[in-house]
């Protein structure tokens, strides 16, 4: 009985879903996320200079831009390139900024000698700055706090 059940509401429903399927198919073409036709050549986005100097910070807790580039930095599992200057070993050294303590302390607040696996992505809250215009509008004022 069960079977005969089935057997009718799969004979049921394959014609609908072949039916969805050609109408999904010509009701139009591939459209792509960045807003042209697949075999279109689009230009590359124009790249925008690193700013000379340090960025004032706007509030007091903001994590500092990285006046710096970045594009040969390798930063994964294994390997942070940005501790090469910035640990406080070598930072001294190499005449960078230190890393904040608590880039040093794990979730319960115990010290620690190295960097802490929560902080070791760097970019995760730093980016680095450069002289781009604003993607959309911003009246932001700066904390007179933080100054």
């Amino acid at each position: 009985m069960k079977l005969t059940v089935i057997a009718k509401i799969a004979a049921f429903a394959s014609p609908l879903l072949v039916a969805g399927l050609v109408v999904a198919q010509t009701t139009g073409g591939i459209h792509s996320l960045r807003g042209a036709a697949v075999d279109q050549e689009l230009e590359p986005p124009e790249v925008y200079p690193q700013q000379l100097g340090r960025e004032v910070r706007n509030y007091r807790q903001q994590p500092p831009t990285i006046p710096h580039s970045m594009t040969q930095y390798q930063i994964d599992l294994r390997t942070n390139q940005c501790l090469s200057c910035h640990d406080w070993t070598n930072a001294g050294d190499r005449g960078a900024p230190t890393l904040s303590m608590t880039h040093y302390l794990d979730r319960n607040g115990n010290q620690l000698d190295t960097v802490a696996g929560t902080r070791w992505f760097c970019t995760q809250c730093h980016v680095p700055q450069a002289d781009a215009p604003a993607l959309v509008g911003n009246d932001f004022e700066a904390s007179s706090i933080s100054r």
